[in-house]
């Protein structure tokens, strides 16, 4: 498939808008349950957790150390997009719990909707040419070199975050954190692909 017109700055916006907001609708669901998740983001909520510090924040700083390999590696557009999202990210995961009350909510339903919520913002992010930095941007560089796919280099690196976990929270919390996990990373594994989108 030939790409064609790159996208405006209004579809970026939009596209973005929607990937960021469903990532933080995601997190809302996997915070109300105390479940944890991988990568950046899963390190930034396990440090939450035993802290109490605030997600938002966190997740903001833990983010900065990768923005200078994603400005070298993935140029300054994917940086700067990526940037707006973390931020984006980090103000909306404070405001959205203040609005969403669950009265009850199961795990297994948690976890799924927070897989599914997230896999579909991170694509969105992708699609536009952001992402939520951190280890995402080392997944997409290696998928970019090498072509071992972004949703694989993941779940190798999730592994090791819920083996530490295993050590720091019981074994309920982490069989459906990896629940989520896994759907999310195969949502991401089956449907990034850059060569099928008709814009980058």
């Amino acid at each position: 498939m030939t790409p064609l017109d790159k996208h405006s700055l209004a579809e970026d916006v939009q596209g973005m808008t929607l990937g960021v907001f469903l990532c933080a609708l995601g997190l809302t669901f996997l915070t109300h349950l105390g479940l944890i998740t991988g990568q950046t983001a899963g390190v930034a909520v396990i440090i939450a957790y035993l802290s109490g510090w605030s997600f938002g924040p966190v997740f903001f700083v833990i983010n900065l150390p990768f923005y200078m390999l994603a400005w070298r590696r993935l140029g300054p557009a994917f940086t700067i997009k990526s940037l707006i999202s973390v931020t984006a990210l980090s103000v909306l995961t404070e405001i959205i719990p203040q609005n969403l009350v669950f009265a009850t909510l199961s795990p297994a339903l948690g976890a799924i909707a927070f897989g599914s919520l997230t896999g579909l913002g991170l694509l969105a992010l992708f699609r536009h040419n952001g992402s939520l930095g951190g280890l995402g941007v080392v997944a997409l560089l290696v998928q970019d070199t090498t072509r071992f796919k972004a949703g694989y280099v993941q779940l190798a690196v999730d592994a090791v975050i819920f083996a530490l976990a295993l050590l720091l929270f019981p074994a309920t919390v982490v069989m459906w954190s990896l629940l989520g996990a896994v759907v999310l990373n195969l949502i991401i594994t089956f449907n990034h692909r850059r060569d099928r989108y008709i814009a980058t």
